[in-house]
């Protein structure tokens, strides 16, 4: 329980921070500005990249056939959906943690999350093969 409530704490912390520019602006020394718009500027890019998994998601669950396994077209749509929340979540993390460290002069966080992001896309894509290919035969 106790752990529990560090973890919501720590999240509500996060999220505060995210929405507070005066904390952000608070830390370290003020960069080159152009650090920081290089920063948005993928901080935007991961952005676009979660509409363009929403907007997937959407497509499937409206436009897809219905695939030979149950509810499958459904599977994806909300996968798919959900990586796209993932997304912009995580971009928004990441560029806040992204623009502190800069500030700072610290080296910048490491992520795993684009490879993870590109296993779930690229196993998506073998899914979506697999069912083209068992409609195409069946």
């Amino acid at each position: 329980m106790h752990r529990t409530k560090r973890i919501i704490d720590g999240v509500w912390e996060a999220i505060r921070r995210w929405f507070d520019p005066r904390e952000l602006r608070s830390v370290g020394s003020r960069p080159d500005y152009r650090f920081s718009l290089a920063n948005e500027r993928t901080f935007l890019a991961w952005l676009r990249t979660g509409l363009a998994l929403i907007a997937g998601g959407l497509a499937a669950a409206q436009f897809l056939p219905p695939l030979p396994l149950t509810h499958l077209r459904e599977a994806i749509a909300i996968a798919l959906l959900l990586l796209g929340g993932t997304v912009a979540v995580r971009a928004v993390d990441h560029w806040a943690r992204t623009e502190r460290a800069i500030r700072l002069g610290e080296e910048l966080p490491a992520s795993r999350f684009p490879a993870v992001l590109a296993l779930a896309v690229a196993l998506g894509a073998l899914l979506l093969v697999a069912a083209v290919l068992a409609r195409a035969i069946g």
